[in-house]
């Protein structure tokens, strides 16, 4: 099994903390992990793709763990999170890779592929909509019903005293508590993630990429009434969509309609898995992840 190594990056002046798996010289994989995870949420993965002849990059997104955190709403916006993309791939001399991401990671990953489609080989998304599809489904009663703590999130300084009391409590029990496979998450996994939360500044940054989002869309939804565009870009790239079935906060009719916007697509969802889909089917996702990514045109 391959061992990974911690590394830093300075992208766009802001500092990322990265840990690496493969040789430099194998296919480039960036993986990128989603809310309230950090690197390790692919510790599966990283061993498995770079065993199969990936050199693989899981970064700390911008705000979390030992990444850098800038202070403010903007510097959590999409602009920066897709930039600090294109500049990890910069940074490995790369002229495209493949990216997957899982939940924000993914939504990162989408805007990634739809702004650069030039510089991503393919795409993988787990448990993380397509923007366009998203803009549709949220309007819905019941994925408003799923989405209530986004809008909670819009609340200054609020979310982020309630999730860091108890010492990021709300954390490891948030894991646990949705996981579809009770060995997703052991004690020495939630104790990571609830330390990696109560890092100074940490949660506040990971709720500014919701209120970032939230303003972003406002700016959007102006626009397009003063004669600007609402319908997403086509993705132009190959894409593979995971989807586990027992998601509490993201429904799986967001898995369907896709071929609108995506040309080259294949969704496989997962019946015994929930939001943390890598984690409660590791194997599964490898297996997954590893065909797609090894197939050539």
């Amino acid at each position: 099994m391959a061992a990974w190594t911690h590394r830093e990056a300075i992208v766009d002046g802001i500092r990322l903390h990265y840990v690496e798996a493969g040789d430099a010289d194998d296919p480039l994989v960036v993986l990128l992990h989603g809310f309230p995870e950090f690197w390790y949420s692919w510790r599966d993965q990283l061993p498995a793709l770079a065993d199969a002849g990936f050199h693989v990059v899981a970064p700390d997104m911008r705000g979390y763990n030992a990444s850098e955190k800038p202070p403010g709403v903007s510097a959590y916006g999409m602009d920066e999170l897709v930039g600090d993309v294109v500049g990890l791939l910069d940074h490995f001399g790369s002229d495209a890779a493949h990216v997957v991401g899982h939940d924000w990671g993914g939504v990162v990953a989408w805007e990634v592929a739809i702004r650069y489609p030039e510089r991503v080989d393919r795409l993988g998304a787990l448990n993380a909509p397509h923007p366009g599809r998203f803009r549709e489904v949220v309007r819905t009663p019941e994925q408003l019903r799923r989405s209530w703590y986004m809008f909670a999130f819009q609340v200054p300084w609020l979310p982020e005293a309630l999730l860091g009391s108890r010492d990021c409590a709300a954390i490891p029990e948030m894991l646990r508590g949705s996981a579809a496979n009770p060995d997703a998450f052991d004690e020495r996994d939630l104790r990571r993630y609830r330390e990696a939360a109560c890092r100074s500044g940490a949660l506040g940054a990971a709720i500014n990429y919701y209120r970032a989002a939230f303003r972003d869309e406002v700016r959007r939804e102006v626009g397009a009434l003063l004669g600007g565009r609402r319908e997403s870009p086509p993705v132009a790239v190959p894409t593979l969509l995971v989807w586990g079935e027992r998601d509490p906060a993201l429904g799986t009719e967001l898995t369907e309609g896709l071929d609108r916007w995506v040309s080259d697509l294949r969704v496989e969802r997962l019946p015994d898995a929930s939001h943390w889909v890598q984690n409660d089917r590791p194997e599964r996702v490898n297996e997954l992840l590893t065909e797609f990514l090894r197939t050539t045109e």
